[in-house]
């Protein structure tokens, strides 16, 4: 073990696995305990290193589940496989910080959490545009110090959302699922961008304007642009919701903020490295209307320096997750991913997640994203 703090569950456990952060909930544990592991996992809060992590691993390791702070590149997945492990489950949905080909090239399969952060995520992104826009934090702060003497026509003039236009980059679930809450709830029109267009949430739009129709009500605007240019220079919010790969790191630099709105509101609750945090941190002190609201950063855990003086930026640690339902069924998940491959079960595909969150989950391992490249066997889903 490592000199970080450890404490093991069921000593005997047929198989072991390696847990890199204590989980929330009591089911994760439930999970991996029914199927024979011992689970050895590490309580301390700090991000465990490489070394650290092969450390834990020892001479056998049958499985682990790791954080998306972690590297797991091709000297963890070696050391694993030397300790005999053959399952890995990534505590996200995301798997930027997994090499996806080094697994395979191993023949170890890669789980990740889909389906239960949709819903959640979007919700941060709507906490953090309202805290952008109505200055919230700018607010908190004031108020803390002392400084309200009373109230003033013109203390903390925020802007008005309802009506505006709403900017999606990557037009996914959570993107999709913002939207959903901006227009319903405040009535804004949308422009978007994807590699696709997204059929399903205009189809949505239009449902929704037939209602809006029937009630007398102006409809909503929708429309699928053609570059990330365009959705930059009319949208009034921007929410980013893409992947991240060498395509779309640093997708806002220098010159796009400057296509923006001065007043305009960027959102980033999907991966740090999409901003230039440089670039936006001198964009913002050049245009005190424009305003960020931030849940992820590009040198995560840390920030680009003057980012966290600035009063028109919302910072928060990466919670966008973090509701106890979310955070529970993830660990759910990413225990079965695990557990599911050591009893030697297929890979769940293309059916419903939520499954796994009941009281008689499939027999399957819920969600192997490298299943095909490594030739695991698949699910066959009966009605």
């Amino acid at each position: 073990m490592s000199e970080k703090k450890w404490i093991t569950h069921n000593r005997e456990g047929k198989h072991r696995v390696v847990v890199t952060k204590e989980l929330p909930g009591p089911r994760w544990l439930e999970i991996l305990t029914q199927a024979d592991c011992q689970v050895d996992i590490c309580i301390s809060t700090d991000i465990l290193s490489v070394d650290e992590i092969k450390i834990a691993f020892g001479d056998q390791c049958d499985g682990a589940i790791g954080q998306l702070t972690e590297d797991w590149g091709s000297p963890l997945f070696e050391a694993l496989k030397g300790s005999g492990g053959r399952a890995y489950s990534n505590y996200a949905v995301g798997f930027n910080n997994v090499d996806i080909a080094a697994a395979s090239k191993l023949g170890i399969p890669v789980g990740n959490t889909p389906g239960v952060l949709t819903e959640t995520t979007a919700e941060m992104a709507v906490a953090l545009t309202f805290a952008a826009v109505r200055r919230v934090a700018e607010s908190d702060r004031f108020m803390r110090a002392g400084k309200y003497k009373g109230w003033l026509p013109t203390l903390f003039l925020g802007e008005l959302l309802w009506r505006k236009t709403l900017g999606i980059i990557g037009a996914g679930r959570i993107g999709s699922a913002f939207s959903h809450m901006m227009i319903e709830g405040h009535k804004m029109d949308l422009i978007y961008y994807d590699l696709l267009q997204n059929e399903e949430l205009e189809n949505y739009v239009a449902a929704y304007n037939a209602f809006l129709s029937s009630q007398g009500k102006d409809p909503i605007i929708c429309r699928f642009a053609e570059s990330i240019e365009e959705v930059l220079r009319e949208a009034d919010v921007v929410s980013l919701h893409t992947i991240l790969d060498e395509t779309t790191r640093h997708l806002i630099n220098k010159e796009r903020l400057l296509l923006m709105k001065d007043n305009a509101i960027l959102v980033n609750s999907s991966r740090g490295p999409l901003i230039d945090e440089a670039a936006l941190v001198n964009h913002c002190r050049n245009h005190p209307n424009f305003r960020a609201a931030l849940d992820v950063y590009e040198d995560e855990p840390e920030m680009k320096p003057g980012l966290g003086a600035l009063d028109n930026v919302v910072i928060v640690p990466h919670i966008g997750s973090a509701t106890s339902w979310t955070r529970q069924g993830m660990a759910t998940l990413a225990a079965s991913n695990v557990a599911g491959i050591l009893m030697g079960y297929t890979a769940w595909q293309n059916q419903d997640i939520a499954l796994f969150l009941g009281d008689s989950p499939p027999k399957a391992a819920p969600s192997i994203v490298n299943a095909k490249e490594i030739g695991f066997p698949l699910y066959e889903y009966k009605r």
